[in-house]
């Protein structure tokens, strides 16, 4: 057991100094040496995980997404537990994948050099177009559970909604990292809260009724 808890820490080490080099300095940054150095341990060690820097980026990838799911899942049961309507329970998940903070921004360079190696690597490309058919997939789910609810009409197609959401989303994300400080004396923060709940708001176009058999909390 601790053996095993020993790896999965070096991993860990390895996937941190990737995205910190990436962060730091940009994708071509990232080599074996620099990460080894990066991470305080030994070149051999790095290569006794990872054989490749392809292998490496892939790992800070899931390493990143991993970290991603864990804080977007907390807002879903934060939500659940708050009785919030399922519309800004999908905001506070979209506004995680947005690089509004120092981590998110460092999260969304990882995602994006990775994104950009797919272009060239199809191992690679088969695991970026699976994460976003994931990110569609819970979308959809999301508006299928605001049908049960009430707040989405019966007859919409969550498919279409769930592209449009995720294109809005990737898009607000790239804007966001090319102007930080927001648009126009607007900050980023309320620039994309206001985006999302008027792009929500055409899908969400109900009030939510899950709740209705017990008293509402303030």
């Amino acid at each position: 057991m601790p053996r095993t808890a020993d790896h999965e820490e070096r991993r860990r080490q390895i996937a941190v100094a990737v995205c910190e080099l990436i962060s730091n300095n940009g994708f071509d940054a990232v080599t074996v040496a620099r990460t080894a150095a990066t991470a305080g341990i030994s070149v051999g060690l790095v290569q006794h995980y990872f054989r490749t820097k392809d292998e490496m980026l892939l790992h800070a990838f899931h390493h990143v997404s991993t970290r991603v799911r864990h804080r977007i899942d907390k807002r879903i049961q934060a939500g659940i537990e708050h009785r919030r309507p399922i519309a800004r329970v999908l905001a506070a998940g979209m506004a995680e994948l947005l690089p509004l903070d120092a981590t998110r921004r460092t999260e969304f360079r990882v995602m994006r050099a990775f994104a950009g190696r797919a272009l060239d690597v199809p191992a690679l490309a088969e695991v970026d177009i699976e994460t976003a058919r994931a990110l569609r997939a819970d979308i959809a789910r999301a508006v299928r559970n605001g049908k049960e609810c009430g707040e989405v009409e019966p007859d919409l197609d969550p498919w279409p909604a769930a592209v449009r959401l995720a294109a809005v989303t990737d898009g607000l994300a790239l804007q966001v990292y090319r102007d930080p400080d927001g648009v126009q004396g607007i900050p980023a923060k309320e620039l994309t809260a206001s985006i999302l709940d008027a792009e929500l708001g055409a899908t969400f176009t109900g009030q939510c009724r899950q709740y209705d058999s017990r008293k509402e909390r303030p």
